[in-house]
């Protein structure tokens, strides 16, 4: 029996697992890297992101003999409509970002896309417990 669950990525893995056969699978969360970049602005956000790393490796133990996989995805700002619509493009905060940024830009889309279809596929069957930044090096 799984402990009780102490977050919504918690409880979501944990109840996502009772349906992984004997052949096991991968659990894929995501969080961000604010949960270690620190932004001075969002503290809160940063320590929830960082309790989905926390999850993520305590599962990774948790669920290991049952050959499930949990790993995390912590992408950088990355322009979706969420993005747009808060008008954060084109301002001095994704000016601030880039400025931060070794790589000199937000993320898009297909710069994440790639790391879940991984992380889903048999290439991943010995990755647990890991935590992939995709911030353009921040």
């Amino acid at each position: 029996m799984l402990p009780q669950p102490v977050s919504t990525d918690s409880f979501t893995s944990q109840q996502a697992a009772k349906y992984f056969g004997s052949a096991g699978g991968s659990i894929i969360n995501i969080s961000s890297s604010a949960s270690t970049t620190k932004l001075a602005t969002a503290s809160v956000y940063s320590a929830t992101k960082a309790a989905v790393d926390a999850v993520t490796k305590s599962l990774a133990k948790e669920l290991g003999s049952r050959k499930i996989c949990v790993n995390s995805i912590n992408p950088g700002m990355v322009e979706t409509e969420r993005i747009q619509a808060g008008g954060i493009i084109g301002s001095d905060y994704q000016k601030q970002i880039e400025a931060q940024t070794p790589l000199g830009r937000i993320g898009q889309p297909q710069d994440i896309a790639p790391a879940p279809v991984f992380f889903a596929s048999s290439d991943s069957a010995w990755i647990t417990r890991e935590t992939l930044h995709i911030a353009g090096g921040i």
